[in-house]
């Protein structure tokens, strides 16, 4: 019997998967919860135990026990059936020439007890000058590479380790013209870094002096990839479910700059913080701590509030879309290794309460660049602002939180926000009348679909219509204008089945039948009243059409009069005159008939 097979006798796929995802029973062999590969409120996720296989309603995801740890932890199938294997008790056997990175982790765990062994000297006293305990430099398996070009060389040959493994695992260095090996980490304190799952991917290297440069890491191997590495996470993601947000014993991540900044916040019990190794936070690390059930980061960098708020100006827009992310940092410029050496552990807890949330300094930031005191302002933070309140997902609470602050601070409407910016057509530039249409003191687009509501009813309305209104509503426009001529609800329909505005127009014909009323003799009745109210009723929602139109124009002008001449400021007060004249005359003949 082959591994793969082996290990499907040994291990039952609810097993597995159970260790990931809470299980309940959903039928005879099934079982269902909530999907680990992307956010759910009700489970659409089931294992069928029989056939061994999962399935995702929702997301679609589906496989295996062995396509489903690759995509959780992010493996390839080798080392998704080896970490199944190792589970199962079975023994898998590698292929002649097969290169793993098993190997990788077992030559990182060999020099990791060299590092161990050599700790005792100048290693040791600086970690305990930097106040660390035992413990904490036992938890961490912090070491030191001696000095010397062939220390860690030396004891590889003695232990049957090649030269080749060494170079494959970053751990020597080759001259290119002499072809000479030699170690690669020597006179630096180490700090071994383990991914999430806890294997031993690299190191990072310090010096104690002043040489250059100050730190280095492992070059990039089949096991070290610092864009998808954070270092503390093996330990930090034990309690990330456990506390809450905020708290100093876990949590929501606190993102940190090193690793003395990580282990010391550890030691202070500050159990969230993690590092990244000289990079930025990337979309591997997004897609990584969503699927660990991180919901929130605050990002504590030794900076000031200008370097901050550069942070999170900078922030790649997938990461906010998944987290909750706030900025901040340990007053008087200290990092927060150095704010819990000196005792100010008081200090690190009060700059994690405070900070800049990521979503109102977006917000915040567009209205000071641009203003908001005119449409063009506005317009420039809408577009400034829609690449992180463009996803609709109710589960994306910091989009909503973000629209919400839009409509707040422009006086939108949320319902012409969500419409804008669901449209398949959204163009690049909004005009001032679309601006003045989404405006929470407007309610052209209700008047508009209440229109389009009793031209469903009578479609001989149509022909009321002079054809010259402009229409904010871009589905009502075009259901208006391919609508001319037909001669009944069915016809109008027809015109668009299959199609977007199908849905509307069916939404629209139920309301504007009376439910009360479907019964053959009250549904005779109710006709017999159409053509009564009918033709009243859409001259008045023509005539508020109108009055909402001169009321557009009248707040256009007044938010452009304050940055007018003096001799401009004299026509526009005149053209004001004149439209609340009209307005007042469109009010009249609304009252008259």
């Amino acid at each position: 019997m082959g591994s793969k097979e082996e290990v499907r006798e040994r291990i039952n796929i609810s097993d597995v998967i159970g260790e990931y995802v809470q299980l309940s029973p959903a039928g005879r062999g099934r079982l269902k919860g909530l999907c680990p590969f992307h956010k759910e409120k009700s489970p659409s996720f089931q294992v069928d135990v029989e056939q061994g296989y999962f399935y995702c309603f929702g997301c679609k995801a589906g496989g295996d026990m062995f396509s489903f740890v690759q995509r959780q932890e992010n493996l390839s199938f080798g080392d998704a059936l080896r970490k199944l294997a190792d589970k199962a008790g079975v023994t898998v056997e590698t292929r002649y020439g097969e290169k793993t990175s098993r190997d990788l982790y077992d030559v990182n765990a060999f020099a990791l007890a060299y590092f161990r062994e050599n700790l005792s000297g100048p290693g040791l006293d600086y970690f305990r000058r930097r106040g660390l305990s035992d413990e904490t430099i036992e938890r961490f398996e912090l070491g030191y590479a001696p000095d010397g070009w062939d220390g860690l060389l030396k004891r590889a040959k003695a232990r049957g380790v090649n030269e080749r493994q060494l170079l494959d695992a970053g751990l020597m260095s080759e001259n290119v013209e002499s072809g000479r090996i030699y170690d690669r980490f020597r006179g630096r304190v180490m700090f071994p870094i383990r991914d999430h799952l806890g294997r031993l991917s690299g190191f990072g290297g310090r010096v104690l002096g002043d040489e250059k440069p100050k730190y280095l890491n492992t070059p990039e191997t089949d096991a070290f990839r610092k864009g998808e590495l954070l270092y503390g996470l093996n330990l930090a993601r034990e309690r990330l479910k456990d506390t809450p947000s905020g708290s100093s014993n876990g949590g929501d991540l606190i993102v940190v700059e090193g690793y003395m900044d990580v282990i010391a916040m550890q030691q202070a019990g500050f159990t969230g913080a993690v590092a990244t190794l000289g990079t930025a936070l990337t979309a591997e690390h997004a897609t990584l701590l969503s699927r660990l059930g991180v919901a929130g980061l605050s990002l504590m960098f030794d900076r000031d509030e200008a370097g901050l708020k550069a942070t999170l100006s900078g922030l790649d827009q997938v990461l906010g879309a998944k987290f909750r992310v706030r900025a901040t940092s340990v007053p008087n410029g200290k990092d927060p290794a150095d704010a819990i050496m000196s005792g100010d552990i008081e200090a690190v807890r009060r700059a994690l309460a405070g900070g800049i949330d990521e979503i109102q300094y977006r917000v915040r930031a567009a209205a000071e660049s641009f203003g908001t005191d005119t449409q063009d302002g506005k317009r420039k933070v809408l577009m400034a602002l829609l690449p992180r309140m463009q996803n609709l997902d109710p589960l994306d609470e910091g989009a909503e939180q973000m629209r919400a602050h839009a409509c707040e601070l422009l006086g939108i409407r949320p319902a012409a926000l969500l419409d804008w910016i669901s449209s398949k057509a959204k163009r690049k530039t909004l005009s001032d009348t679309q601006m003045v249409g989404m405006s929470a003191s407007r309610g052209e687009e209700d008047h508009e679909l209440a229109l389009l509501r009793q031209i469903l009813v009578n479609p001989g309305l149509l022909a009321k219509l002079d054809g010259q209104t402009p229409w904010r509503n871009q589905m009502v426009g075009k259901v208006m204008l391919a609508a001319q001529g037909a001669s009944s609800p069915e016809a109008i329909l027809e015109l668009f089945r299959g199609q977007p505005e199908e849905q509307l127009l069916i939404r629209l014909l139920f309301e504007g039948r009376d439910p009360g009323t479907l019964s053959r003799a009250g549904n005779e009745a109710y006709e017999q009243k159409v053509q009564s109210y009918a033709a009243a009723a859409t001259d008045d929602i023509v005539v508020g059409l109108n009055i909402d139109s001169l009321r557009g124009e009248v707040d256009l002008l007044k938010s452009q009069i304050g940055t007018a001449q003096a001799a401009e400021q004299m026509v526009m007060l005149r053209q004001i005159s004149e439209l609340q004249r009209a307005i007042e005359a469109e009010k009249r003949s609304r009252r008259n008939n």
